[in-house]
């Protein structure tokens, strides 16, 4: 049992109690569906990039990355700087027709490109993989770091006393009171992992060159070779980008912090700031997990590696602050995925039966559908316990599923002649394809695919049939898509003010920077 000091419960229930009555305080603007859904469309990109981050960087991230640096090596940071990359290619050739679109949910945007059917399925996914993965895996993670403050505690009772903390002003305030409130916690989350990170690296005889001169190589490279069970080097091109480009811009919890933006050039400069956040990431927490190779050579599972640390190198006060920014990933990954979850379920199944509700109504509808999800992911999240790895439970399920439909997407922007009848056969196949590949790889052993390369086998079988099939039936009327496909002039930048923008301010620029500085970290771990 961790035994944590008063001055440490007191930093956690300090923050806690503030961070609720800003939500709350930030609910007061949620009138309306635009406010409560997409809290106005006025966000600017700071206000977006913390947001993304925060929304990415959660209690599952900081667990998951050291746990895999720990058991597996760094290569699960390649996850992180690939998503700088997966950032640029969206915000060049799919951000401006999203934004254009002027949707709720990204569903939806799959309507307006084919039909009601690809709409509805992708709703159902996006709802699915929205609790069972993003906020029951949360929930979890929470649950494994403060069952060793409370031992005695059933994992159900502590998970179901973290959603209520968060589901109150959640419930209450919409995507305004989620995104304000995630822009503390992303900083919080920071300086605990900053903290951690020099903690560990005190702690080691020789620090941060004990970790070169002591962990196996293999363990430090990011580049690995076919045969690694991390991420092999033909995963890292073809698996990672597709994972990254559902996650960053098909999945609605990341998706609408974009779609709350101002202005096209406000949700461009906010992601490029996400990508910039998401570099460090290799030294204040994936790092560490190398670090307690070294301090913590016997622990019993690789999920225990960021709670050690914590528990173990941390004095008092500093704990209850560190504590405080994992409690605040663990809220800023609920909140978010509650929300986009309700958002779902009001605007692409709710609205489509019953159009004539008022905004207000809907609403209502939101609030109670935050209320019935939590419900739902505080019951499976137990489950989660079965599986090896938090991490590879995250990319795994995610690598069975999303493959068809980031071919609807990318096909979809660039070829004209795609049309309904080739997106919902592709559907059918590309699902039924995952779950026969999920079975005879993962349940009967009849084969041995690593998951990365489930998603590229998916995509690339789904986009055929896309083709095929739409070749098979008329092609959609080109009035109907037209701003839907991606031309040239859309990856311009917007002008400020009227005028063209100075060049420090030009998207392109910032994003060919970003580029650098991720290159450079893989050279120098390659």
């Amino acid at each position: 049992m961790a035994n944590l000091h008063w001055i440490d419960v007191a930093v956690v229930a300090i923050y806690a109690i503030i961070v609720t009555m800003i939500g709350l305080w930030a609910s007061r603007g949620a009138k309306n569906a635009s406010d409560y859904f997409l809290a106005g469309r006025s966000m600017n990109w700071f206000m977006i990039g913390f947001a993304l981050f925060a929304s990415n960087i959660s209690s599952t991230t900081l667990v998951g990355l050291a746990g895999d640096a720990y058991s597996t090596g760094i290569s699960v940071y390649n996850y992180e700087w690939m998503a700088a990359v997966v950032l640029i290619i969206y915000i060049v050739f799919f951000l401006p027709m999203v934004l254009n679109s002027q949707v709720y949910t990204i569903p939806e945007y799959l309507e307006r490109r084919y039909d009601r059917r690809a709409r509805t399925a992708f709703a159902g996914l996006t709802l699915f993989l929205n609790i069972v993965v993003d906020t029951a895996a949360s929930l979890y993670a929470g649950a494994l770091l403060l069952a060793l403050v409370f031992p005695d505690a059933p994992t159900w009772q502590i998970v179901a006393g973290l959603a209520v903390l968060t589901g109150i002003y959640t419930i209450i305030g919409g995507l305004s009171a989620v995104m304000i409130t995630e822009v503390i916690q992303a900083i919080l989350l920071l300086i605990g992992s900053l903290l951690i990170t020099i903690f560990a690296f005190q702690k080691l005889d020789g620090g941060w060159s004990a970790i070169f001169a002591q962990v196996p190589a293999e363990k430090l490279s990011l580049i690995r070779p076919l045969d690694d069970n991390g991420v092999p080097w033909l995963g890292l091109l073809t698996g990672v980008p597709l994972l990254g480009l559902y996650f960053w811009g098909a999945n609605q919890f990341m998706a609408q912090r974009m779609l709350a933006a101002k202005t096209l050039n406000e949700g461009r400069w906010g992601a490029i700031l996400a990508g910039f956040l998401k570099l460090p990431v290799i030294f204040i927490m994936v790092l560490p997990g190398s670090a307690a190779i070294l301090l913590y050579p016997d622990l019993a599972k690789p999920d225990l590696v960021f709670p050690t640390l914590m528990f173990d190198l941390l004095p008092i006060g500093i704990l209850g602050l560190v504590l405080a920014g994992f409690i605040a990933a663990l809220m800023s990954t609920i909140a978010s995925t509650l929300n986009s979850a309700s958002t779902l379920v009001t605007m692409d199944f709710v609205r489509l039966a019953r159009p004539e509700l008022s905004s207000a109504a809907l609403v209502r509808v939101g609030r109670i559908a935050t209320f019935i999800l939590m419900v739902l992911a505080v019951l499976w999240a137990p489950q989660i316990a079965r599986f090896d790895s938090l991490f590879k439970y995250l990319q795994q399920v995610l690598s069975y599923t999303v493959g068809p439909f980031v071919a609807l997407f990318v096909i979809g922007s660039f070829w004209p002649r795609a049309n309904a009848r080739g997106a919902f056969q592709a559907i059918i196949v590309g699902l039924l394809l995952g779950a026969a590949l999920f079975v005879a790889n993962e349940i009967l052993g009849l084969i041995d695919l690593h998951f990365l390369y489930v998603a590229p086998i998916l995509f690339v079988v789904s986009g055929l049939v896309l083709v095929l099939a739409s070749l098979t039936a008329p092609a959609p009327s080109r009035d109907q898509i037209e701003t839907l496909l991606w031309k040239k002039s859309l990856s311009d930048p917007d002008p400020i003010n009227g005028a063209k923008p100075p060049f420090w301010l030009d998207y392109r620029v910032q994003g060919a920077g970003l580029l650098v500085m991720a290159f450079a970290i893989v050279f120098s771990f390659r």
